[in-house]
């Protein structure tokens, strides 16, 4: 036991060490972000570029027309939008029809997609399609590639460009803001934020040393026009469950610029209703960040086993709970910074162990549910597990 206990203590600290180097590197680094909200980025880009917006939709009439008319507001000029109506079976192509009847001769273009080709995603189809229309159509210095749920604010695209074109941004992304309605959706959100720190360090996005950095959001991915064709666009991810991750990836991969902007407000989403609703979300595409494999998703919860619900346990070891009070107070630093830009309550660190309990069961579950049904089941089209691992974009 004298032991084993020798080893629970090294254990604290080095959870503890882990925490608290985290926390001093994202304590150094986050502030040297972008902020969009500051007024040197209260300009007009220059020279000013073209710009075309994509927002593909399924089944979306109850997000569709705030999220357009968001754009339509913009107080830029130079853009355009592509909204397209993937397959929808609800209202989402009529209301997009009457947006356009609206805006006639104006920035809107409605695009329907009435039948999905072979070996594609419905949502990689849509934006590979409207890619390719606004750059024949309109011939776009960027493209921005967005979502049917976010909300923009007027300066949100100016302000973006502002800070892409001085720091010669190859792709640029705006970190949105995650609105929580619940308790249960902020506890979640703010814990999957805070993993998202250990994934991805936001600040060394731009360094391209930092290879293993780099990122792609579904509500905010602009990339100059001329490098999403060089890369391949969406027609090199087909079948990429998370094409928005995968695209940053590839951008990364190929030695192009990214920069991350921080814009609390500014770009908007609601995720889903409730916790519990997050967490079902979550398992469509969960397993797809493990590339489907088991070993790396058993892997990941470990270390997040280890990292969340460790300091938990560790309060409860004598001589090991100073090391777990430290890693504890350092995820809260952690999600006080992230709470810079999702504005969600710094109370949430208190359910740290609670939040990865529920994460972790929601990553196993996502595996289980993957495996056991065969494939993924995505915009209404089922996807065998094999083709989704066959065709995935591998970099």
């Amino acid at each position: 036991m004298h032991g084993l206990h020798i080893a629970l203590i090294v254990l604290a600290w080095g959870i503890a060490v882990a925490w608290l180097s985290r926390l001093a590197e994202a304590m150094a680094g986050f502030p040297k972000l972008p902020h969009l909200l500051r007024p040197e980025f209260d300009s007009m880009p220059h020279p000013a570029p073209r710009i075309a917006v994509i927002v593909p939709a399924r089944n979306e009439a109850a997000n569709i027309r705030s999220c357009v008319e968001s754009l339509l507001r913009q107080d830029y000029a130079h853009l355009s939008v592509l909204a397209v109506n993937d397959r929808s079976t609800d209202a989402t192509g009529a209301l997009l029809d009457e947006l356009a009847a609206a805006n006639a001769g104006g920035r809107l273009t409605v695009l329907h997609v009435v039948e999905l080709p072979a070996g594609w995603l419905g949502k990689t189809h849509a934006m590979a399609m409207a890619a390719r229309r606004a750059v024949e159509s309109y011939d776009p210095d960027y493209l921005l590639f967005t979502d049917a749920d976010i909300d923009f604010a007027p300066d949100a695209i100016r302000r973006s460009l502002v800070a892409a074109v001085r720091s010669r941004a190859d792709h640029f992304v705006t970190l949105p803001t995650t609105v929580a309605k619940s308790a249960g959706e902020a506890v979640v959100l703010s814990f999957l934020q805070l993993i998202g720190m250990w994934a991805v360090r936001t600040w060394r996005v731009s360094d391209p040393k930092a290879r293993r950095d780099a990122i792609g959001v579904g509500a905010f991915n602009m990339i100059r026009a001329e490098v999403y064709q060089k890369i391949g666009g969406f027609e090199a991810l087909r079948m990429e469950v998370l094409e928005d991750l995968t695209l940053g990836r590839m951008v990364k991969s190929a030695g192009f610029r990214q920069q991350v902007g921080v814009a609390p407000r500014m770009v908007s989403v609601h995720w889903a209703a409730g916790g519990r609703g997050i967490l079902r979300g979550m398992t469509k595409n969960f397993f797809a960040v493990f590339q489907y494999r088991i070993a790396l998703l058993l892997f990941a919860s470990l270390g997040i086993a280890l990292l969340c619900i460790g300091p938990a346990v560790l309060l409860t070891i004598p001589g090991a709970r100073v090391p777990g009070l430290l890693a504890w107070a350092a995820a809260a630093g952690l999600y006080a910074i992230s709470s810079r830009v999702s504005r969600l309550p710094l109370w949430c660190s208190i359910f740290l162990p609670v939040a990865a309990v529920l994460v972790v069961y929601a990553m196993v579950r996502s595996a289980i549910v993957t495996l056991g049904r065969g494939g993924v089941t995505w915009r209404g089209t089922f996807y065998p597990l094999d083709e989704l691992r066959k065709r995935q974009h591998s970099e």
